[in-house]
């Protein structure tokens, strides 16, 4: 029976050993599993740490570019009214040319001079203010500047060749504030087509 109770015990510690070594084993797995777990929620936490620096640094961004808008373009709709002012003084001018009557005052070409002085005031308060006339003068026709309102046919001149400058128009800084209405010349159909079909 001793010999039984010897062998017994020593089975009982073999599987006291192994219970330990299985025990520690699982014990070292949960201390990685903690540590990996650990690990990805650092990795975790620098991610979201990261990602709202710069959701505020673009943040920031914006607020900058919408304050310089708000600086650089907030008379935009003041500025857009006041051509009106400046068309109104050139079309006073060409009518009091093309009136018959005016054309025989003396006095007119003092009068024409004053407008022409206020004019000269109002572009020169204009320019101060970054806001520029469109050049039109032989340009081809660009549709982010320009609103072709007439077709001109025209041989010398090629296809979309502005001719006629109808309205002014104006930039405000890098923005458009107007397009300039303008006539485009227009291809000119050869009329020996029509001709030979006669």
């Amino acid at each position: 029976m001793t010999e039984n109770n010897k062998k017994n015990n020593d089975i009982k510690q073999d599987n006291n050993k192994e219970q330990e070594a299985v025990n520690s084993s699982n014990n070292k797995s949960k201390k990685v599993e903690n540590e990996i777990s650990l690990e990805d929620k650092l990795k975790d936490s620098e991610e979201k740490l990261l990602r709202s620096l710069a959701e505020i640094e673009n943040q920031r961004r914006r607020f900058e570019k919408e304050v310089r808008d708000a600086f650089e373009f907030g008379s935009f709709n003041f500025a857009k009214e006041s051509l009106a002012i400046l068309d109104n003084l050139e079309r006073a001018k060409l009518a009091i040319k093309a009136d018959e009557k005016l054309k025989n005052n003396k006095d007119l070409d003092k009068f024409l001079e004053n407008i022409t002085i206020i004019e000269n005031d109002l572009i020169s308060i204009f320019e101060k203010n970054r806001i520029s006339k469109i050049n039109t003068k032989d340009k081809k026709f660009d549709p982010n500047f320009h609103q072709a309102m007439s077709e001109i046919e025209d041989i010398e001149a090629a296809p979309g060749t502005i001719l006629k400058e109808i309205q002014a128009g104006y930039m405000l800084g890098e923005r458009l504030l107007r397009p300039a209405l303008v006539g485009v010349a227009k291809k000119v159909e050869k009329n020996a087509d029509k001709t030979e079909e006669k």
